[in-house]
């Protein structure tokens, strides 16, 4: 199922997520669905140094940080589908989720961040941007040869080549949008919270980049083997930062108001890659303006399931009930020279369970 974002939503989104002096700059950005390049960065007059500059002289890269942050929605909706809170797009909860350290804001942030990066890079890796390309490999040693891939490996060349993804550039650029600073004071805890959560995201990309090669020779032979970097999967970042999120680490500001210490007695202090959160989230049974909660009332639920997609978590134990509904759907497709697929409908019945 596609989730298409109003304008309002994504630009509640943008302004609620970044730091108060690039505002402007996602105010301007609007929606990446209806995006005019010529348009971007109308509203730069509040903004001042390095982001109005970029803003104002390099306007395809905003519009690829955009395209980066929806990404990022679109993962974070599919990768919480089946929890309570399903990282739901209605601009009056979602915004109250985003003004809280809670897990659920830990992972929003995260998948944000490595959203940019990843869009950004992919962004140079097609040639969509004349500041960037493929990434330099004349400085990098030879790739080694994976010891499955040739019975002794003797005797073939390797060298770097193709087109590589260029991730430092795509990981600086978000570090720029996402990372702007903000006022010290109250706010210098949770400053440090969601730069770390930031950071975290881009590493789920810049530290899994994965090699892939290709042979050269004649006759199926591998006499040379030219290799590149390219990213992981977005579906995959968006899988790892949720393992993150299910082992994420409660701090608490230290003494100096310049550093975070684990809650708790034993407990190692989170690396660079761990999500982190300061306080515990609302149970999101119910509706509730005040948390960001729209409760789980005609959730469905899966009956026969013991995880978090289970009816019993998911309707917070009040129960469920059974319905049936009818829906048609294209089936008996033909191809027809060229270029025509025909469908007829077809009604199917299907059994749900929706919380009470």
């Amino acid at each position: 199922m596609t989730i298409l974002l109003s304008r309002t939503q994504l630009a509640l989104f943008f302004i609620l997520l970044c730091p108060v002096n690039i505002i402007g700059l996602w105010w301007a950005v609007g929606s990446p669905l209806v995006m005019d390049p010529n348009s971007i960065c109308r509203k730069t007059k509040r903004l001042v140094g390095k982001q109005a500059e970029l803003c104002q002289t390099q306007p395809e890269i905003v519009h690829e940080v955009a395209k980066g942050a929806k990404l990022g929605v679109r993962e974070c909706q599919y990768q919480f589908r089946f929890r309570r809170w399903n990282c739901t797009s209605q601009n009056k909860y979602f915004g109250k989720i985003l003004q809280q350290d809670i897990r659920e804001t830990a992972f929003v942030y995260a998948i944000t961040a490595a959203g940019v990066t990843h869009a950004v890079t992919q962004a140079c890796s097609m040639g969509e941007l004349l500041q960037c390309g493929c990434e330099a490999t004349r400085s990098r040693a030879p790739p080694r040869p994976a010891s499955s891939t040739t019975t002794s490996g003797e005797g073939v060349k390797w060298e770097w080549g193709g087109c590589g993804d260029d991730v430092e550039f795509g990981y600086e650029k978000s570090k720029q949008f996402m990372d702007a600073k903000r006022k010290k004071g109250k706010s210098d805890i949770r400053t440090l919270i969601d730069l770390h959560n930031n950071e975290a995201g881009r590493l789920a990309v810049r530290n899994y980049m994965r090699t892939e090669c290709k042979c050269h020779g004649l006759s199926g032979s591998c006499t040379l083997r030219t290799c590149w970097k390219k990213m992981p999967h977005f579906r995959e970042v968006g899988d790892r930062l949720l393992e993150r999120f299910n082992g994420a680490s409660k701090v608490m500001g230290g003494n100096d108001g310049k550093t975070l210490i684990p809650v708790g007695q034993n407990i190692k202090p989170p690396d660079k890659q761990d999500l982190i959160y300061s306080a515990e989230s609302p149970d999101f049974c119910s509706p509730n303006r005040k948390t960001g909660s729209l409760g789980t009332r005609g959730r469905m639920c899966n009956s026969t399931a013991m995880d978090v997609s289970g009816c019993d978590l998911l309707c917070c134990e009040r129960g469920y009930r059974d319905e049936t509904v009818v829906f048609e759907e294209n089936c008996l497709c033909r191809f027809h020279w060229c270029c025509v697929v025909q469908c007829k409908k077809c009604s199917v019945r299907k059994e749900l369970s929706l919380c009470h």
